[in-house]
């Protein structure tokens, strides 16, 4: 039987990489990359001269059959991303079922990870937490993702460009309201790091004004506990409700959110929302 590594290699910072990390590269026959130019320039670094292959989005299910016949004869291989620990909003998730499936062994090699560097960094809780990766662009699966975001019981980590953060930011103010907190990490373990802190309006509100550069981590508030008591405006409930499921939530979704915006009970929010939807 064969042996993968998933090796965890720096977002940033060269010196982020483990001792360990560099000797699973070392000893591997051949490096699955993302892309191998830039893994290259990490392995020359490092003064590694083991093979480079490519393993992404595209070649993921062909690369899978390739690197099962080289560990059924006893290969070693890596898997690295193109930064930080692979699978995660990465491709390579395919290849280790498949690796798994066939009884050979899977080594993670833990480092650099820009969801936990974040989280760490934040100032929010950290006990528990919800990584969603990049939100979707537009429609019902957008609306449904900021739901998620808005509701969500734990800190929730997203990733989003830097052309697109001050969108996400305006949109996730709408759902979860203007004083959620909120920190964007930028440029993590980089000469230009950056984190901002505060609430959803005011990170919008400061990339407006100056637009960033590079790779960006979103961490976001849990939702606050609403109490359990008599519902005290019903007529509110039933204007927010009514624009939500105009804007294509379900009667769930809808109810959640307008249960968080007002503080209301849920289940009695839920009740109204399906009288408006029925």
């Amino acid at each position: 039987m064969g042996t993968l590594f998933v090796v965890s290699t720096p977002i940033g910072n060269l010196s982020d990489l483990t001792r360990r990390a560099e000797e699973a590269l070392g000893e591997a026959a051949v490096v699955l990359a993302e892309d191998t130019r830039r893994t290259g320039v990490l392995l020359r670094h490092l003064g590694v001269e083991t093979p480079l292959i490519s393993l992404h989005q595209h070649n993921e299910a062909g690369r899978t059959r390739e690197v099962l016949g080289r560990l059924a004869s006893g290969a070693v291989l890596a898997l690295v991303a193109d930064a930080g620990t692979p699978l995660v909003s990465d491709p390579g998730g395919r290849l280790v079922e498949a690796v798994i499936a066939e009884g050979h062994t899977v080594v993670p090699i833990p480092g650099p990870s820009a969801v936990l560097a974040a989280l760490v960094g934040s100032g929010l809780p950290a006990d528990r937490f919800a990584f969603l990766g990049f939100s979707p662009r537009k429609g019902r699966d957008r609306e449904a993702f900021l739901a998620r975001v808005a509701d969500s019981e734990e800190t929730t980590i997203l990733f989003e460009s830097p052309e697109r953060i001050s969108a996400l930011l305006d949109d996730l103010a709408k759902r979860c309201g203007r004083t959620r907190r909120v920190a964007v990490a930028r440029e993590l373990t980089k000469l230009h790091e950056e984190f901002v802190r505060g609430t959803l309006i005011e990170a919008s509100r400061y990339y407006r004004e100056n637009p960033p550069r590079g790779e960006i981590t979103v961490v976001v508030e849990a939702a606050p506990e609403s109490a359990e008591g008599e519902l005290s405006d019903e007529e509110a409930v039933r204007v927010l409700a009514r624009s939500a499921l105009d804007r294509g939530l379900r009667p769930s979704a809808a109810a959640r959110e307008v249960a968080r915006r007002l503080g209301a009970p849920r289940n009695q929010v839920y009740r109204i929302v399906q009288s408006l939807d029925s």
